[in-house]
This record gives structure tokens, C-alpha cells and sequence, in this order.
């Protein structure tokens, strides 16, 4: 990129990488430590994941993807940007989505027995995912309105992290969110975890569902579990 000597981070948040991002940058700016910030949601899983017959059950959800947002200040004059970010976390859940090895409880971290058991591609617990997540969407994309004191009606556009259609589908439907309000893209790319939610913001931008001053709303929820939402005025 041309531009060494500028500081990095890595955040490993899965599903909820780039909502986590946008959090932390978010914080940056404010504070007044950084002016403009790169903020990067990619996930190669093609090579990661388990092709035989034993692994079809989540290799069939994976994409692969990469979308970049460039996030700066605004004059507070203009009211627009990142109203706020919502972050959640619980481990003990953690067995339900998860990669087991490489791992620094083994010594040596891998090893051929890890690799002929499939212990190193991940695993998911589908049914406990589904109702989890339609559950913490629920709540978190509450959080982000009360907290704003606005109402889901006022939200032009819900950006939900693209893992299950049917678990957009719940969501909406025990929140009485039109499905129209909603930008999906899944059928395309799969589960691209970290990339999924600023992909669909892309093309929705590019499709004309986001206009200047809309109110959209971020959500997600991943391994973990972790779960987050934000709110924005574009």
C-alpha cells in the first residue's frame, strides 16, 4: 500500500469482526487518535475447511470475501456517521462454533491424530446457533434503538451478517421488520464472516437502498458466541 510505519491491528471476531472494528475505530476518531482509519473485513475459508463428505454440513455455508471501509470524521454540524456500537460476548458457548486445533492446550499444537479426527476444520452446532442468534439479534438490535431513543420503523435499512437467510427471516419476523427493509446477499457468497456485512452494505450503496442521511442499522452474531450491532446515520 505504500505506506509503511502506520499501525496495525487485528481483530479476530469471526462473524462479528467487522462491527467489532467499526467499534474500535469508531473510538479512535472520537478520542481524536487517528484522523482516518482503514478498517479491513476479509476471511479466506476455502482453505480451511473440511471438503469430504464428513465436513458437508458446514463447508456448504463458507465463502470467501474481502470489503474495505475508510471511516473519518465529520463536522458535528452534519449529525451523520456512527451513532453507536453495541458489543457482546459469551464463552460458554464457545464449544458450539469453533475451530478445536490448532491449539495452546496441545503440545505439539497439531498433530496427525488432530488432523485425522478433524479436529483443526470447524464444527457447529446448527441447532444451537439458529436459536441463539435469532434470540441475541433480537436483543441487540433493541439495545442499538433504545439507546438512540428511535424506533425500528425510523430504520430504512437493516444489514443483518450474512450466515443463514431463514435466521433473517425468524428475526424479522418476531420483530415485525419487513423483509424489504432487510439487504441479502448470501445466495451469493455464502458466509463470508468478517467481509459479509460491509459486502452487503457495498452493494446495497451500489443498488441505491442507502441514501445520504438513512438510518441503517448493523448486525451480527458468530462464534464465540459474540454478538454486536451498530447504528448509523449515512
Amino acid at each position: 500500500l505504500g505506506v509503511p510505519n502506520i499501525p496495525a491491528l487485528d481483530i479476530r471476531q469471526q462473524c462479528t469482526g467487522f462491527i467489532y472494528g467499526l467499534s474500535v475505530a469508531d473510538q479512535f476518531i472520537k478520542t481524536g487518535m487517528y484522523k482516518r482509519i482503514l478498517l479491513v473485513g476479509t476471511e479466506v475459508h476455502s482453505t480451511g475447511i473440511e471438503f469430504a463428505t464428513r465436513g458437508r454440513d458446514v463447508t456448504v455455508l463458507f465463502g470467501d470475501g474481502a470489503a474495505v471501509s475508510i471511516l473519518g470524521a465529520l463536522p458535528e454540524s452534519e449529525k451523520r456517521g456512527v451513532l453507536s456500537t453495541h458489543l457482546h460476548a459469551d464463552g460458554r458457548f464457545a464449544k458450539d462454533l469453533w475451530i478445536e486445533n490448532p491449539s495452546s492446550r496441545s503440545h505439539p499444537r497439531i498433530t496427525h491424530q488432530h488432523i485425522e479426527e478433524g479436529s483443526w476444520y470447524p464444527k457447529m452446532n446448527g441447532r444451537s446457533v439458529f436459536v441463539t442468534a435469532v434470540k441475541k439479534f433480537e436483543e441487540v438490535i433493541d439495545e442499538a434503538l433504545d439507546h438512540n431513543k428511535d424506533k425500528k420503523e425510523e430504520v430504512n435499512l437493516f444489514v443483518f451478517h450474512q450466515a443463514n437467510l431463514r435466521i433473517v427471516q425468524s428475526v424479522c419476523e418476531k420483530m415485525e421488520i419487513p423483509m424489504e427493509k432487510t439487504f441479502n446477499n448470501i445466495q451469493k457468497y455464502g458466509n463470508t464472516t468478517a467481509a459479509s456485512i460491509p459486502l452487503a452494505l457495498s452493494e446495497a450503496w451500489e443498488a441505491g437502498r442507502i441514501k445520504k442521511n438513512d438510518l441503517v442499522c448493523l448486525c451480527a452474531f458468530g462464534s464465540g458466541y459474540t454478538w454486536a450491532s451498530a447504528l448509523i446515520r449515512w
